[in-house]
């Protein structure tokens, strides 16, 4: 079972970014006038993921304005993150459906309600407008912080140009647990417009990772031109890893054979945990296991295995 972690970084009230100028709560753009990208920075897509709250109202506290294309700053689950309880900082990740599973026309055309859905269908405009996507996420563990994108050469490009952080989490057949919001419809494709990729910046309450939210976050529009920025130092050498299998809680009795944080390994074959009647193994040597579940929810993905490239 997760402890309660030392709450480095707590929720401010946001309501005051609620009016924004698109005509969907709590997005805001801002158009250069001049050609270029269309970029968006996206929060909060699970409600207790700080860190992009803190680079979002960043970038919309100093007046960050793009030279060039057009800026999107949006918060996703401002619901889930307003109902933060500092007792049980983990529940409030999302109310009904995780927000980032359910970026499909299969979900989003459906006939389901739930907080997230709706939020989901009300955003989907903003995200099919951007050509390039940061989707700013955070960890349950204190982990090294990492990116995590399809496997196309356009969003290894950015995220390799950007260097920080250094671990990358590749895609070649998307999460296997539901559809993200960097691949909602056009997003999905070879021929997508641009990049669009997710940063998770380490442990939900660490003033470090809402530092590094920051950071990236200037980091990538630098990149696309859209502000200046004095050079950075040559990035850190790169370490890529590929999804190969990412598993569900299927039963209350769920148990890894030893408690996970993330990164750690496994021998081919060697037995990681117990889901309900099935086991979980390694399918590889040097498995590397990313984002273990550390409590049991029934449905919810149990971890993904991975292999270093």
């Amino acid at each position: 079972m997760t402890q309660t972690p030392d709450l480095e970084v707590l929720p401010r009230d946001i309501s005051a970014y609620r009016q924004g100028n698109t005509g969907i709560d709590y997005v805001h753009r801002f158009e250069s006038g001049k050609p270029g990208p269309h970029v968006l920075i996206n929060a909060l897509t699970h409600g207790n993921e700080i860190c992009g709250m803190v680079a979002a109202t960043h970038l919309l506290d100093t007046g960050v304005r793009p030279l060039i294309g057009t800026l999107t700053v949006s918060f996703a689950h401002v619901e889930a993150y307003n109902a933060f309880d500092p007792a049980k900082p983990f529940d409030n990740r999302q109310i009904v459906h995780n927000l980032n599973r359910v970026w499909s026309d299969e979900w989003l055309d459906g006939p389901e309600d739930s907080p997230e859905l709706r939020r989901a269908r009300e955003m989907r405009p903003v995200v099919a407008a951007a050509d390039h996507i940061l989707d700013i996420h955070s960890t349950s563990q204190d982990v090294v912080p990492f990116w995590v994108y399809p496997a196309y050469e356009r969003n290894a490009k950015v995220a390799m140009a950007i260097g920080l952080p250094p671990v990358h989490l590749v895609m070649p057949a998307g999460l296997g647990s539901g559809t993200p919001l960097i691949q909602h419809g056009l997003h999905a494709g070879a021929d997508a417009p641009g990049a669009a990729v997710v940063v998770e910046c380490g442990q939900h309450f660490k003033q470090s990772a809402a530092e590094l939210a920051t950071e990236v976050t200037l980091r990538f529009l630098a990149h696309f031109g859209l502000i200046e920025r004095a050079p950075v130092a040559p990035p850190a050498p790169q370490q890529r890893y590929e999804l190969l299998q990412t598993h569900v809680i299927q039963s209350e009795d769920f148990r890894f054979v030893r408690p996970l944080i993330g990164f750690e390994t496994f021998a081919k074959g060697e037995l990681i945990a117990n889901n309900g009647p099935d086991e979980i193994r390694a399918p590889c040597d040097d498995c590397t296991v990313f984002m273990p579940a550390q409590r049991v929810i029934v449905g919810r993905e149990a971890v993904y295995l991975t292999k270093p490239l």
